[in-house]
């Protein structure tokens, strides 16, 4: 069955996320007892992997997700998801944090992905080293008053192709950023409704309208 997938996959468009965590820590040194207040809300990413990636019986295969990691003496350093090599994923905070804690401890001298789980990865990167990640696909960036997700196009050219997503975390995203995602990148404003919603809400939605746009 494997096989057959990997035949069918250069079909199957991408689904890519980006979030940055401005205040997670970058070294395997939160608790898991207290996952929010030692790991500069590390929960909020914690929730972002269950939202990215599991499915009632199974996980998803066509997603990667990157969390940008700001907090801490080693930052910047992103960690890597990717749903086709994942093994070992739950959707409770616990088992998700022990994976992570072990892709922090891993070695990451540079911008090349060092693995530490099957399809969890780090490297030394900021939101800036992810340029050849992101312009794989259309871009779009969550931000409110943006053109309604309902109404991007559904063609190759838009939410038919590969696709990344930009997710802000709590603290939302800096003027620097927003120039580098909006500006230099050319992401689209879009917005998934009139209120506020939690990152991994977001996410979650936005899995909803890939999966009705490309089932038409």
């Amino acid at each position: 069955m494997e096989s057959t997938y990997r035949k069918t996959r250069l079909h199957n468009p991408m689904r890519r996320f980006i979030v940055i965590g401005h205040r997670a820590v970058t070294t395997p040194t939160f608790k898991l007892q207290d996952i929010a207040g030692t790991g500069g809300r590390w929960d909020v990413l914690l929730r972002c992997i269950a939202a990215s990636f599991c499915l009632s019986h199974g996980l998803r295969k066509d997603t990667e997700l990157y969390l940008v990691c700001l907090g801490g003496e080693e930052a910047p350093k992103t960690v890597r998801l990717q749903g086709e090599h994942l093994k070992h994923v739950a959707p409770d905070e616990r088992t998700l944090a022990t994976l992570i804690l072990k892709a922090l401890e891993a070695p990451a001298p540079g911008l090349t992905w060092n693995a530490s789980t099957p399809g969890i990865s780090v490297a030394a990167r900021g939101l800036e080293d992810l340029e050849e990640v992101v312009m794989k696909g259309t871009r779009y960036v969550l931000e409110e008053g943006g053109i309604d997700v309902a109404a991007v196009d559904v063609t190759p050219d838009g939410l038919g192709g590969d696709v990344a997503f930009f997710v802000g975390d709590p603290d939302g995203f800096t003027e620097e950023e927003v120039r580098k995602i909006r500006d230099d990148w050319g992401a689209v404003q879009v917005s998934l409704g009139p209120v506020g919603l939690h990152a991994d809400h977001c996410i979650v939605l936005i899995h909803n309208w890939l999966d009705r746009a490309r089932q038409g």
